[in-house]
């Protein structure tokens, strides 16, 4: 029975003892959450570490993309600024080639054309590959004021060997080097000659670009790349008096090379060698890109291969890192320069790789909220590179007539994340490698694709 003035039952039927209303009561105080563990803290460390690290490889990549297009007077001087010599100089002209029979031929006739009156093309040839030799032959007979054929009987193989078989056989001022599938414009020399000129240089560096854009879904992303290098990021390697030079369309004075003992013969980046070694002895570098007279280029032709030529190319930037001639370079500028060109391509890996990471973490855990500020760090430089490389692909069709259209904008964006992850694979596989004693030269397969997509876009 009811009476007037009862108390409402608790929950489990039990009347309460006292009068007050359990509803209306205060609530329990919160309890503070525990502190975070070594666990956690390890985790908000790595992410710290993650962070601070995207955004210096962000902003160093971004600064050294920009660097030729500071001024208008800056863009300029990255060309050729005299057309002429005071004088004509002579050339030879290394060409290596290694089962290459499918495209030395069109690189010879195009060698063959040059406009310069004293220059000679030494083909360099395995004893083990007759095929490529008859090609060379074949085409040394057709022009035999120019071309001669050399063979290299180094057992094992590699370029660095080729081009020292060659050396002595050099009878021109200057040595220049290019690979078997380049195409080179006929007014190269006599630019390249006249910068020697004006410049007083020991070595030109000329531009090399990729073209063929559309063959793969990452071909794109690789001719941008080679754009920025040879653009820009060169001309300030120049600069600080510190060059890791390509592998072509590079030029150094005979006596100089002879001097030096030529190319490192067991090293798989023998171009930025050559380079870091030339830089500790003072050595005079000029950069020029005219895109009227890069030296075209093509891709690699599948995953498989773009993976082998990076790891070639990572394993030689880590024996030169080894090796430790950049020690001898005279600045600590210089040295710290060395010290992170060097490391670049693991460290740019490395960070690509780790972006998922880094976002996985902000979701999984409970960040504080500095650590989550820091974390956008890298979001700035890496939005302007965004926006940078869209500019500056624009520019490429412009300067190369080629019609970018949006798709391709997408295709740059898309590809970015994909393409990291290969040059990460890459660069595991270098230091594996390396740390395994495999130093054997992988070489990359030719199929004359830059020539083809220059009659594709010819046709479009």
């Amino acid at each position: 029975m009811g009476s007037s003035g009862g108390t409402l039952p608790s929950a489990d039927g039990v009347q309460a003892a006292s009068g007050a209303d359990p509803l209306n009561s205060p609530a329990p105080p919160v309890q503070a959450s525990d502190p975070p563990g070594w666990p956690e803290w390890v985790l908000y460390g790595t992410l710290a570490v993650i962070s601070v690290l995207l955004f210096i490889v962000a902003a160093t990549t971004l600064w050294w993309m920009l660097h030729a297009w500071r001024t208008p007077e800056s863009l300029a001087a990255t060309g050729f600024r005299r057309r002429s010599a005071g004088r004509p100089h002579s050339f030879s002209l290394l060409l290596p080639a290694r089962h290459e029979q499918d495209v030395l031929g069109d690189t010879i006739d195009a060698l063959a054309r040059l406009d310069h009156p004293n220059y000679e093309v030494i083909v360099i040839i395995g004893h083990d590959d007759p095929e490529t030799e008859a090609v060379a032959r074949a085409a040394a007979a057709r022009h035999r004021r120019i071309v001669q054929v050399v063979i290299d009987d180094n057992i094992p193989k590699n370029k660095p060997k080729a081009l020292n078989t060659a050396l002595p056989a050099c009878r021109g001022e200057m040595v220049g080097v290019f690979d078997a599938e380049d195409e080179v414009h006929p007014g190269l020399l006599r630019l390249v000659e006249a910068r020697f000129e004006e410049s007083g240089a020991d070595v030109v560096q000329s531009g090399v670009q990729l073209m063929n854009i559309r063959t793969t879904w990452w071909s794109l992303r690789n001719c941008l790349e080679y754009y920025f290098w040879f653009r820009s990021r060169l001309h300030f390697h120049a600069d600080q008096r510190f060059i890791p030079l390509g592998g072509n369309t590079v030029f150094a004075r005979t006596a100089l090379l002879r001097e030096v003992g030529g190319w490192d013969r067991n090293c798989l980046a023998e171009d930025c060698e050559i380079g870091v070694r030339l830089s500790t002895r003072g050595a005079q570098v000029a950069v020029a890109y005219d895109p009227r007279v890069v030296t075209r280029e093509e891709t690699p032709g599948s995953v498989r291969a773009l993976v082998k030529q990076r790891t070639r190319w990572d394993q030689g930037f880590m024996q030169v890192y080894r090796k430790g001639e950049w020690r001898k370079l005279p600045t600590r500028r210089q040295r710290l320069l060395a010290r992170y060109t060097l490391t670049m391509p693991f460290l740019q890996a490395a960070t690509g790789a780790l972006v998922p990471v880094a976002i996985l973490c902000m979701f999984v855990l409970k960040v504080p909220v500095p650590l989550t500020l820091l974390t956008f760090l890298p979001l700035a430089p890496t939005l302007v590179t965004v926006a940078v490389e869209a500019a500056a692909l624009g520019e490429f069709g412009k300067e190369f007539g080629i019609r970018i259209r949006l798709w391709d904008h997408v295709r740059l964006v898309l590809g970015a994340f994909p393409y990291q992850l290969l040059l990460a694979a890459a660069a595991v596989r270098s230091v594996w490698r390396e740390l395994n004693g495999q130093g054997g030269w992988e070489k990359t397969e030719h199929a004359n694709a830059h020539r083809v997509g220059e009659q594709e876009r010819v046709a479009a």
